[in-house]
């Protein structure tokens, strides 16, 4: 990977991880930095080039983020998206302007040069716009290779210093070719070989955890979902019966979800399993907790404290294991350090403690969903882990908005438990990324059996995604719905109304806390 490596340097731009997304499709590996990253690290790091991403700011305004002007005396092969186009540009003498006519949604591009990083391509083309500044004078040694009708400067080149930069947004599916733009800057101007491949990813980690491991002993959070289950076992792969997972009930489980762990893993993978029985400790430390933010703080303490708890009563245990995935650690903080804004803090990472017993080990903290799967089916995964809908570390207390008690805890397990049944029935299971029922922490007027009820309502959530960093809501047929909505309001005691949740991510995130 780090023979092989490209750079994205992130400027707070929702598209960000599509661009890291997008390298990875070509077999090549990504990592995002953050803007402010100095020169010297990134010659560190070695780098075969460098993307610099878009972002909501303005290039000429004092405040706005700027990148080591050294980083320009590297060598190293750029490409600048959108605010990343103008702010290089800035750098080396252009000049840019704010624009009355912004410029947003789908442009004409008009390519001037098929060479380079547009070779291959048709004269003119779609392309994704989103930007109110434009590109007024050229840097010195620069020349402009595509324009559009409202941004006569939309592409440049510095072929000479191998500095590229595109107006446009090429990462998204909106723009045509788009995949070629990004396949030919690190091919042909990069000289990027292409081999991110699964395959090497597990022999390089399985080497990795067995040097860093040595002769200690490695306890792992079990979830029974995919994440965990990976790591469990590329750890095992590794160190063998010197492994131990870990399954926590925090009673904030989903219904019978501690048995179907049970048969998978001690049953199928015959791995060392210990569960621990923490439902009281769990739900004693949320009471009267309502805050999504202390909920994800508190659950991830306190996991902690019962894996430490756990780790004083073995021998030789010097390391904690766990799934997290780049998606959690983008969302919790901002990547490595730069501007993109935090979303929320996920449990296995910002609502760690600052100070930890246990040294971590997490082997999948640089991949995203999809690719996690792709290493689950190579090590053998069972097909109902490999597919199994993400379901969060801290449970169904983030779905339960508000206090977390046991009462409603029941209630959003037997409603949840219809949910998924009737999606099943349905077979949308496979083709929609979640499905989940969320309580609210609101009551509403309903008539059963010509008697006023004041019951709770149930949200449905269920969306279409390929890695969780976007989202659509699914469009589940109405008499599925309509399936659901009867099952839930007539099984199930205190509930009265069911709502469907139509929210996209962004604006919105896929769980509601």
């Amino acid at each position: 990977m780090a023979k092989n490596l490209i750079l994205i340097m992130d400027f707070g731009s929702q598209y960000t991880q599509l661009i890291a997304r997008r390298v990875r499709e070509n077999n090549v590996f990504s990592l995002i930095v953050p803007y402010n990253i100095t020169a010297s690290e990134i010659k560190n790091l070695a780098p075969k080039g460098l993307i610099l991403s878009g972002g909501p700011a303005n290039t000429y305004r004092k405040v706005s983020p700027k990148p080591d002007k050294s980083i320009l005396k590297l060598k190293i092969p750029m490409l600048g998206i959108c605010y990343g186009m103008q702010v290089v540009a800035q750098l080396l003498g252009g000049k840019v302007k704010f624009s009355k006519g912004r410029e947003y949604g789908r442009a004409e591009l008009f390519i001037d040069e098929q060479k380079d990083l547009f070779k291959g391509l048709a004269a003119n083309l779609t392309c994704w716009m989103s930007h109110g500044d434009y590109l007024t004078k050229l840097p010195k040694g620069f020349r402009t290779i595509g324009h559009t009708l409202n941004a006569p400067i939309a592409a440049i080149a510095d072929k000479k210093r191998a500095i590229y930069g595109v107006q446009f947004h090429p990462e998204v599916i909106h723009t045509q070719s788009g995949d070629k733009i990004v396949s030919n800057f690190l091919f042909r101007i990069c000289k990027c070989s292409s081999n991110w491949r699964m395959a090497s990813f597990i022999k390089d980690t399985v080497a990795k955890i067995k040097k860093e491991v040595g002769k200690k002993r490695v306890i792992c959070g079990l979830s029974g979902g995919v994440d965990s289950a990976v790591t469990a076992l590329l750890i095992h792969k590794a160190i063998g019966r010197r492994l131990r997972c870990i399954f926590i009930d925090n009673g904030l489980l989903r219904k019978n979800e501690l048995q179907q762990v049970k048969k998978t893993f001690l049953e199928h993978f015959k791995m060392n399993l210990v569960c621990i029985d923490s439902r009281q400790r769990f739900l004693n430390r949320l009471k009267g907790i309502t805050d999504p933010e202390e909920k994800r703080k508190i659950i991830g303490n306190e996991f902690i404290k019962v894996f430490e708890d756990k780790a004083k009563k073995l021998k030789g245990v010097n390391f904690l294991a766990q799934g997290t995935l780049y998606p959690d650690v983008i969302e919790s903080v901002p990547a490595f350090g730069g501007p993109t804004a935090k979303i929320k803090t996920h449990h296995n990472v910002g609502g760690l403690p600052l100070k930890m017993k246990l040294k971590l080990i997490e082997p999948l903290r640089d991949l995203f969903k999809d690719e996690v799967r792709n290493i689950g089916k190579r090590l053998g995964l069972i097909e109902n882990i490999l597919m199994r809908q993400p379901f969060p570390g801290p449970g169904l207390a983030i779905r339960i908005l508000g206090d977390v008690t046991d009462e409603r805890l029941s209630i959003l397990r037997e409603a949840d438990e219809r949910l998924l049944d009737e999606i099943k029935k349905a077979d949308l299971y496979d083709q929609i990324w979640q499905s989940f029922a969320v309580l609210l922490p609101i009551k509403t007027v309903g008539v059963m059996g010509d008697a006023r009820t004041y019951e709770n309502v149930v949200a449905i959530r269920c969306v279409t995604s390929v890695d969780g960093m976007t989202a659509d809501w699914a469009t589940v047929p109405y008499e599925v719905l309509a399936k659901i909505s009867n099952r839930i309001i007539n099984e199930v005691k205190g509930v009265n109304r069911v709502t469907y949740d139509i929210s996209s991510k962004p604006p919105a995130t896929i769980e509601w806390e």
